[in-house]
């Protein structure tokens, strides 16, 4: 039985790729901040039938012990790891770097890039000890050098994200380590997460960012299933598994004016 570990998994992105795995039936451990999101999360994996199991581990990315806990409790309950996915990220308030605080600015440098940066350290050093598994990092808005007001630190964050992962899948090769790394691009979700930054503080985002939204949006368990049945059958080294491509982006607006989508009609219901 396959093990799979996944960093921010009590929702959004982390749990849908859950839910997949459980379908291939590997066992997977969950974790996040919040335990009473992890026990509901755990709940809700337990009704998919499936041959593996479900654990989870409280875990703040941005501290390296808590990773470190996160992998001995895995090894403990499963024996070995086969995927980690370093998922946990946050997203900026919409302001100017400038505007940003200095408790604001170490949270998303500490989350989405050293988060990045301690798990895959972790995994690194528990794979080789067998000469395999995977380890997949999450790009995000930033990672292809795009720019715009409101997501400097964040984009910031994900542009070394990506430098990062190519450096450690050469260092992988180098090294013979025998363990996969690779690059997961999901594009854009419509989540909690692109209405919310840090602690849950809302952003208000313009009719023309929803419009962009509306046409090349997807729903984390769209683009969760496509990740998933990649990595499950991906055996490259230094891999980019990306859901949104240019030609998919430039259909997606050529044929906007006839699939009318609206995401945030029901905003509350698709954000929970």
């Amino acid at each position: 039985m396959k093990t799979v570990v996944i960093t921010g998994s009590a929702r959004g992105l982390g749990f849908c790729m859950s839910k997949f795995f459980r379908e291939y039936d590997y066992n997977v451990v969950l974790s996040d901040l919040k335990e009473e999101n992890l026990i509901k999360a755990k709940e809700s994996l337990e009704r998919i039938d499936s041959m593996g199991k479900v654990e989870y581990k409280v875990c703040n990315v941005s501290k390296l012990d808590d990773i470190k806990n996160l992998m001995e409790f895995s090894i403990e309950k499963f024996d070995t790891i086969d995927i980690w996915i370093n998922n946990a990220g946050v997203n900026q308030p919409q302001k100017a770097v400038w505007e940003l605080t200095e408790s604001e600015i170490n949270t998303i440098i500490d989350v989405d890039l050293k988060g990045t940066i301690y798990g895959s350290k972790v995994a690194m050093e528990e794979m080789k000890k067998n000469h395999k598994g995977a380890i997949y990092n999450v790009e995000g808005y930033g990672s292809n050098d795009a720019h715009m007001l409101g997501l400097n630190m964040y984009g910031t964050s994900k542009r070394a994200v990506t430098y990062f992962t190519e450096s450690l899948a050469q260092e992988a090769d180098t090294e013979n380590t025998g363990v996969i790394v690779g690059k997961l691009s999901p594009g854009i979700m419509i989540t909690n997460f692109t209405t919310h930054s840090l602690v849950n503080d809302s952003i208000e985002l313009s009719e023309k960012t929803k419009k962009v939204y509306n046409i090349l949006g997807d729903t984390p368990e769209t683009v969760g299933k496509f990740l998933v049945d990649s990595m499950v059958k991906n055996q490259k080294n230094n891999v980019k598994i990306n859901w949104l491509t240019n030609s998919k982006a430039f259909v997606r607006f050529l044929t906007a004016g006839f699939n009318k989508r609206d995401f945030f009609r029901d905003e509350p219901k698709l954000l929970k």
